[in-house]
């Protein structure tokens, strides 16, 4: 026991109750296993102890002041900062793993902010009744092939400040803008003739294709099959790798009509289109709203009463003509960007326009195509078209006339026509010397129509205002190879005639390897051609 009246060191306490613990030598065996959970430091004045493990003494009488107060002085008091109260932050309640909403990335969703408070509807006033919207009414557009032939020529600008004498212009004072590359595209009645033209300074001549057309597409320069026409032409353009834009299509037909006259008297522009729309049915003679029509002035003087007189161009075409074969395109998936008379293309591919400052020439320019079963008429006189017509005879009627003489099929005949000779007495492989005798006597027989038919166009063109003598004819398209048939038609007409170079005013491209093959290209030439 512990006598608490006496003064007691904590080394006694602890060292007695080891003494008083350790008296069974098998609880202290069992003690020196165990590691000891504290390890005490003695005091320095006592024998220092085996560290052992420490059980809970039992509570301990607060001892009396005067005992205590000697031994154990009292810490000084520490001043301590106040802490701010921590906020206690309420637990989340666990959600186990597959029960969290997926995220991708995005931001969490926070709380939901309060609703703002409604404010009281106010009531709805009545709704005016709309204006109904007055439509304007739109300019009806009319498509380009519809709207009226455009050659490139100046319309009149009103009465002129000047009174000199003018010159005639070939394509008006503001030329157009001219396309780079152009495919001109001629539809015959036995062949589709294509050539392509890089109009680049000197027109080059880069590409020339034809294909045979099937009999009855085209009867007398007339569509009679657009299905099979549309059919022909895209397997033309594929089969040569033609491109599809910027083509130009030629036409001609005796439902066109071109005529020359003079106006005088008239200042006023839109009483000049007036009379010059007038003056169409005298050109072609049908309803102004069935036709397209287009005119140019070619030129204009001052009389001696001080009134102006001009001098005009007239193109009067038939408008479903034109509709057909642009229908046809069309479905072929061509894109034209324009059309265009096979005489003025022809005239373009033969000579170059001469410019206004070289004055009237004497003697006018005829330029015949002579195609499968049709030919085209043009006058010019060295700037412009001045008259055209389509004949109704061409290289077939030849082969019919052989055929008729020597008895064979119309086919068979084109390999003899190209063999013949109209100026040497040759005969022919595979023909006896009286067949091609009578082969040679049936050609002139043919030729002395075609010559009447030229004669009659001649003599209709003179007896206009201001025609111009007849200088020379020149001819293009396949029979104008025909050996001797210049020499023929020379002696029959008493005009000189010679055979027309479609070549003499482009540059011939390195892929043109045939260049004489393309004699039947002069009007396809001349509508890829830009003045």
């Amino acid at each position: 026991m512990v006598d608490w009246n006496k003064e007691v060191k904590l080394s006694d306490l602890i060292g007695r109750k080891q003494k008083e613990e350790l008296n069974d030598p098998a609880e202290a065996s069992i003690l020196d296993e165990v590691q000891p959970a504290a390890e005490m430091s003695p005091s320095p004045g006592s024998t220092p102890a085996a560290p052992v493990a420490v059980s809970p003494a039992p509570p301990v009488p607060p001892a009396p002041a005067q005992a205590t107060a000697g031994l154990i002085p009292e810490p000084e008091p520490r001043i301590e900062p106040e802490l701010e109260p921590e906020v206690e932050i309420p637990a989340g309640e666990s959600v186990p793993w597959y029960k969290r909403e997926l995220s991708f990335g995005s931001k969490p969703k926070g709380a939901k902010k309060p609703k703002a408070e409604k404010r009281p509807k106010q009531p709805k006033q009545p709704k005016q009744p709309k204006q109904k919207k007055v439509k304007q009414p739109k300019e009806e557009r009319v498509p380009f092939y519809k709207r009226e032939l455009s050659f490139g020529g100046k319309k009149a600008d009103g009465p002129k400040a000047t009174k000199a004498p003018k010159s005639k212009s070939q394509k008006g004072s503001t030329p157009s803008k001219q396309l780079k590359r152009v495919t001109g595209l001629k539809i015959g009645g036995s062949q589709l003739a294509a050539a392509r033209i890089h109009n680049n300074g000197v027109p080059e001549l880069v590409q020339v294709a034809r294909q045979e057309l099937e009999p009855g597409v085209i009867v007398g320069g007339e569509l009679r099959d657009p299905d099979a026409l549309s059919s022909a032409l895209k397997d033309f353009f594929k089969h040569h790798k033609l491109p599809r834009q910027g083509v130009r299509l030629g036409i001609a037909n005796n439902r066109i009509g071109v005529r020359i006259f003079e106006l005088s008297g008239i200042d006023d522009v839109k009483q000049l289109e007036n009379a010059v729309r007038f003056r169409a049915h005298e050109a072609l003679p049908i309803p102004l709203e069935e036709a397209m029509i287009d005119w140019q002035i070619l030129d204009e003087w001052e009389d001696e009463e001080g009134g102006i007189t001009r001098r005009i161009l007239l193109v009067v075409a038939y408008r479903d003509l034109l509709d057909r074969y642009v229908e046809a395109c069309k479905k072929a998936g061509i894109k034209l960007v324009g059309i265009d008379l096979e005489a003025f293309a022809l005239l373009r591919a033969i000579a170059e326009p001469q410019p206004a400052e070289a004055g009237p020439t004497s003697a006018a320019i005829v330029v015949v195509a002579v195609g499968h079963d049709r030919s085209t008429f043009a006058v010019s006189d060295g700037r412009v078209c001045e008259f055209t017509r389509v004949l109704d005879w061409g290289g077939a009627n030849l082969n019919v006339a052989i055929a008729r003489e020597l008895d064979i099929a119309p086919s068979e005949a084109e390999s003899i026509k190209r063999a013949l000779s109209l100026t040497k007495p040759d005969t022919p492989e595979g023909l006896t010397d009286d067949q091609a005798r009578r082969a040679r006597e049936g050609i002139q027989r043919q030729l002395q129509s075609f010559a009447r038919e030229l004669v009659s166009s001649l003599q209709f063109y003179q007896k206009q205002a201001n025609s111009l003598g007849i200088g020379e004819i020149v001819l293009t398209g396949g029979t104008a190879h025909l050996h001797g048939l210049a020499e023929e038609l020379q002696t029959l007409i008493g005009v000189s005639v010679r055979p027309g170079d479609p070549l003499a005013r482009v540059k011939v491209g390195k892929k043109i390897k045939d260049a004489e093959q393309v004699g039947s290209l002069a009007i396809a030439i001349g509508l890829g051609i830009e003045d």
